[in-house]
């Protein structure tokens, strides 16, 4: 082996890689390890979106680890915050000593021969290629491109005298103070910059083509500060979190079994804070609730915003930009300096990277899913990926013990590849989309590139909390889709 083997890589040092490297040190402590990051610090999104009043679009008592509790009083948390969380955690842990910056992974290529992942890594500012080899691969780049967002072709762009801003590249020194701002989009970014720019800009329109169902609710947690009054830090931020992942899946499964009694419920919300007329134009949906993902209001900031005079919401199609703002289908124009385009993420398969299994490359469309969390025929790799209907960190969390679990198992039976394979019954299965019933552009975009799921376990990607609780925590391994082996070890004589 070179000196750059370890047993696992993780790739990915934001929320997700972190949580893996406290879970391999915890529970897999036999296994060396290192976290290869592409960027220059830790933190993954929370370090790279700098636009003004990013924070959270879910609660940080279940956003936050399972293993170290969030102790602020805000449970809907700021950028900022979060990002010293996770810099608490890996200081607590003595994790960046296995972190190595400015890695950049280009491909991945798995040889069955030395039983083995070699990655490619361009390093540092001058892009040198460096090469790592590990026995497991554990992806936790994310689900999103760091090169650049989403932004659609705008007729007429070009002629915009004022800026442009994508939120994934907010610029230090942009100044909105006094500005006439145009916010484009309806999503979790864009209510999010309305209420923040609106405190010192001139005028802010949120720009939308269709509305979206916004949940307001306040950004301190009553149960869990009364909670933290009677009962010890850990075992109150654990009883919070069972309750928070509970009340997430309970209302998720009344929106997808009950839509109408739903959607009357948040839009009757919405009309007690704005009235009917505000409501009709610019906050009934044309879908179902939880067709796409919700967006909430700390205390009901959005609103306030509208309420005030500081904000407003216009819903029409873009005409063409104009030399001075946005002309609109419906004749109307929109007066801008500052135009930001919060028209979403670019999503990758995973790790926006190359991979290859014994010199043939991976097309991850063409793989099935086990469990959500691996690909068929794919040795020896875990990827990492969250909810679309809850926490990020619910599943990422599980998906480490998973992991971990794995390895463990491996070790004591002395087997040194596992691989998701068809059973003879799986020959014939339905093809389904990766995740089902959830229409967001963004998802949508990328759908057919992705893994498919099939009709029966362990080929499905449920999205279901307590599901993957059971499954990923205690489901048996030697599941016959599992398929554990030691084609190289007599030859290497290395078992992971």
């Amino acid at each position: 082996m070179t000196e750059n083997h370890v047993d696992v890589v993780v790739v990915g040092a934001g929320i997700s890689g972190i949580g893996a490297g406290y879970h391999l040190q915890k529970h897999s402590p036999d296994r060396s390890f290192l976290i290869l990051e592409g960027r220059d610090d830790l933190g993954g999104t929370w370090d790279l979106f700098r636009y003004p009043g990013v924070r959270s679009d879910s609660d940080m008592h279940t956003l936050g680890y399972s293993f170290k509790p969030w102790t602020h009083a805000k449970s809907i948390a700021d950028g900022p915050s979060i990002l010293a969380y996770l810099r608490e955690t890996v200081a607590e842990n003595d994790l960046e000593r296995h972190m190595r910056f400015q890695h950049q992974i280009v491909s991945a290529a798995w040889s069955s021969e030395s039983a083995t992942w070699t990655l490619t890594a361009e390093v540092g500012p001058a892009r040198k290629s460096t090469t790592y080899t590990c026995s497991f691969l554990f992806m936790c780049s994310g689900y999103y491109s760091y090169k650049g967002g989403y932004t659609p072709d705008f007729v007429g762009r070009e002629r915009f005298s004022g800026q442009v801003v994508h939120p994934q590249a907010w610029p230090d020194d942009l100044d909105h103070t006094d500005k006439k701002v145009v916010i484009i989009g309806s999503g979790a970014t864009a209510v999010t910059l309305v209420p923040a720019m609106a405190e010192t800009a001139e005028s802010v329109v949120m720009l939308q083509r269709s509305p979206t169902y916004m949940v307001a609710r306040p950004d301190e947690d009553a149960v869990a500060q009364k909670l933290r009054k009677v009962l010890p830090e850990c075992l109150a931020y654990a009883v919070t979190r069972r309750k928070n992942a509970w009340q997430g899946e309970f209302f998720y499964n009344q929106a997808r079994t009950k839509p109408d009694k739903v959607k009357g419920q948040l839009l009757g919300m919405a009309r007690k804070a704005l009235g009917d007329d505000e409501v009709n134009a610019n906050f009934t949906p044309t879908y179902n609730p939880w067709d796409q993902r919700l967006c909430l209001l700390p205390n009901g900031d959005l609103f306030e915003s509208i309420n005030n005079g500081a904000a407003s919401v216009v819903t029409s199609d873009i005409e063409t930009f104009t030399d001075t703002g946005i002309a609109l289908a419906n004749g109307d124009h929109l007066d801008a300096d500052i135009i930001v385009t919060a028209t979403g993420l670019q999503l990758v398969t995973v790790g926006d990277m190359d991979f290859a299994v014994d010199g043939e490359p991976v097309d991850f469309s063409q793989t099935w899913t086990y469990r959500g969390v691996g690909y068929s025929g794919i040795p020896n790799m875990v990827s990492s990926f969250g909810y679309i209907n809850a926490s990020w960190t619910l599943r990422s969390d599980l998906i480490c013990e998973f992991v971990c679990r794995l390895l463990n198992h491996m070790r004591d039976t002395k087997t040194c590849v596992v691989t998701p394979l068809l059973r003879p019954e799986d020959a014939n299965m339905a093809r389904r989309p990766w995740i089902e019933d959830f229409s967001s552009g963004y998802m949508a975009r990328m759908m057919p590139l992705l893994p498919r799921q099939g009709d029966r376990e362990p080929w499905t990607n449920p999205q279901r909390f307590s599901h993957d609780k059971k499954v990923l925590r205690n489901a048996p391994l030697e599941d016959g889709a599992l398929v554990f082996s030691n084609p190289a070890r007599a030859a290497s004589g290395v078992a992971i």
